[in-house]
């Protein structure tokens, strides 16, 4: 495994599901009431994100809509009282990031495509490559798909953490919380890939069938030109025999 990848891996373990978790535990077992010590452990994730925009040095759209929930949901919690209102801020982001996938369909480029374009770097020879592949209607087909499922497990996802806030207690919730998005985002990805290689299955069928035709059809050609330059031969020798015998 690749230093990067350990990275990320410790960086999600501290600042998005461990760290989070241990926080609120040692904050509740110290006296510090529900709401601030959720408010409290939110400021684990919020480094995160913080420390991923200083890191890749960008703007992460999906980064701030979580700072953002992060921010909200605080406020909320601390105007209210109310540990709920904290612990849905998860589910409202999730949420909206669901919405801006399915609405995303009503461009020419859906959400999901975007995400893979920016991800390999839409001025890298790969990216462009990616990019050319837009011509054709299947992969056009198979990212509208892609970007269906993803947006509607993530609305999916928001429901059930919303349910999942009302029926339980707050760590409870919490845990809940921080591990439910990694199992969902994985499930997708599983699938996502599984269903990129059987698109280019059939792909790779559809340009092997394509590539037979264009052979046939260039091999008719050739026969056809073939016996025209025959009829043509036939016919020279035949005006000739005729003008011989005159």
């Amino acid at each position: 495994m690749d230093t990067g990848r350990l990275r990320s891996i410790a960086m999600i373990a501290i600042f998005d599901i461990g760290g989070p978790l241990v926080a609120y535990h040692l904050l509740q077992s110290n006296g510090v009431g529900t709401v601030p010590a959720l408010v409290l452990s939110g400021v684990l994730p919020a480094v995160g994100v913080i420390i991923g925009i200083i890191r890749h040095r960008r703007v992460d759209a999906v980064g701030v809509l979580v700072l953002a929930g992060i921010v909200v949901g605080a406020v909320l919690g601390l105007v209210s009282h109310n540990p709920k209102l904290v612990l849905d801020e998860g589910s409202v982001s999730t949420g909206v990031f669901g919405l801006i996938c399915l609405g995303s369909l009503a461009t020419d480029k859906p959400m999901m495509y975007r995400f893979a374009l920016e991800f390999m770097g839409p001025d890298t020879e790969r990216g462009r490559e990616f990019a050319d592949l837009r011509q054709y209607k299947e992969f056009r087909r198979a990212f509208v798909v892609i970007t269906v499922v993803w947006g509607a497990a993530y609305l999916v996802e928001a429901a059930a953490r919303v349910v999942i806030v009302q029926e339980t207690s707050a760590g409870t919730a919490l845990a809940v919380s921080k591990v439910l998005p990694y199992a969902v985002a994985a499930v997708l990805i599983v699938w996502t890939v599984g269903y990129g290689r059987l698109q280019k299955r059939r792909g790779d069928r559809m340009a092997a069938a394509y590539a037979a035709a264009a052979e046939a059809a260039e091999g008719a050609g050739a026969a056809e030109d073939a016996g025209g330059a025959a009829d043509v031969g036939t016919t020279s020798e035949a005006d000739a025999g005729e003008s011989h015998q005159g």
